[in-house]
């Protein structure tokens, strides 16, 4: 995948419904120049596959898309299995499947590891408290630590892409100078997206989004969440939420940096974990 065929990624974003917009797409050619692919048929892409490696812990695929003119040809599984060449000396592969793509996944040597939601609402101000304050660029070199221990390895560029993006949505708590939990969020096309929330616990995680929430009040807002903490997807019900579809994360390999996923309350989006 080249600069010039994020145009023909994003076209396939909308028929699919999907919620990226081309900075999304511009973040992975960013980071990843030569590991994403297309599929082409006389010269018209037709299909998706984006990667991201996070060092040497685990690599994270992403942006399955097949044009729905062409699917049931192969060329879905045929990306897949590219994607894994290119990341043939990466020891964990992760990946967030729905529940029919877990099939095509499970054929390629990949096992479930937990479940998630994306869950859906229109922001609206009803009990929104929270004492989180705004994160600040100035904030990130602790963040990124904070994050690395609970994600399982460093994201900082993906952090810094997504506090410059929507800087409106992230939040920060601390106790005695030491960071309790954050929040970031991103604009899509669909949906504001908040996310990744990661917190000590699910109290944290609540005062965290609802400090994001009350900056997208009357806008429909989605949160891909875990379910480690059923406080914590009580009160997202509670507060209007509710189940757009299941997700599975999935990986291949070893697993040996899982990170810490019961302090990981909401993640930044299946193309990225």
């Amino acid at each position: 995948m080249k600069p010039y065929d994020s145009a023909a990624g994003l076209s396939l974003c909308r028929v699919a419904g999907w919620n990226q917009l081309a900075r999304d797409w511009e973040i992975f050619l960013i980071l990843s120049p030569n590991e994403c692919r297309v599929a082409t048929i006389n010269d018209k892409v037709v299909g998706t596959v984006a990667t991201i490696r996070y060092q040497n812990f685990f690599s994270w695929i992403g942006m399955v898309l097949v044009d729905p003119a062409c699917r049931k040809q192969g060329i879905g599984t045929q990306l897949l299995k590219e994607a894994l060449q290119t990341l043939h000396n990466q020891e964990t592969i992760k990946l967030d499947a729905t529940p029919a793509g877990r099939e095509v996944y499970l054929k390629l040597n990949f096992v479930d590891e937990y479940r998630l939601s994306r869950m859906s609402t229109i922001s609206a101000a009803g009990r929104l408290k929270s004492t989180a304050r705004s994160l600040q660029k100035n904030d990130l070199p602790a963040v990124v630590k904070f994050d690395r221990e609970i994600f399982g390895a460093d994201r900082q560029p993906l952090l810094e892409w997504i506090l410059e993006g929507a800087p409106q949505f992230a939040f920060l708590v601390e106790e005695k100078n030491e960071i309790q939990g954050y929040c970031l969020g991103r604009y899509g096309y669909n949906f504001t997206q908040i996310g990744p929330v990661i917190a000590r616990n699910s109290g944290i995680a609540i005062n965290l989004v609802s400090a994001a929430l009350k900056n997208c009040i009357g806008c429909p807002v989605i949160l891909d969440v875990l379910h480690f903490e059923p406080e914590w997807i009580e009160w997202l019900t509670s507060i209007g939420f509710a189940e757009q579809r299941p997700l599975l994360r999935m990986y291949r390999g070893s697993n040996k940096f899982p990170g810490l996923p019961e302090k990981q309350f909401s993640i930044l989006g299946p193309e990225f974990g």
